[in-house]
């Protein structure tokens, strides 16, 4: 399971028209998911089951460049967003990050 997600995204990055700032911004966001914490203490949104169990709906999402939105992704996209208002993200951006959680 995780070879097909990192072959999905090897292929995304592919196809996908990338630039240096977007991947500065993508490795921001997931830092930010990284060391927040709903909690407020130590934790991350590592240990968070709503985002983990958004990596495929992530991965579809990404790989139809937003053309697929799922139902456990977009309920990862409010958590985090409630969670953490002031990261300034697109759909795209985020999904990217939940993917290298």
């Amino acid at each position: 399971m995780k070879t097909a997600r990192i072959l999905l995204l090897g292929g995304c990055l592919l196809m996908a028209d990338a630039h240096a700032t977007s991947f500065v911004i993508s490795t921001d966001i997931t830092m930010s998911l990284t060391l927040s914490s709903s909690k407020g203490t130590s934790g991350s949104f590592k240990d968070d089951k709503i985002v983990l169990a958004a990596k495929d709906d992530a991965a579809a999402f990404v790989a139809s460049n937003g053309e697929i939105r799922g139902a456990q992704m977009e309920a990862a996209f409010q958590r985090i967003r409630s969670l953490l208002p002031e990261l300034p993200s697109t759909d795209l951006q985020l999904a990217s990050a939940i993917l290298m959680l």
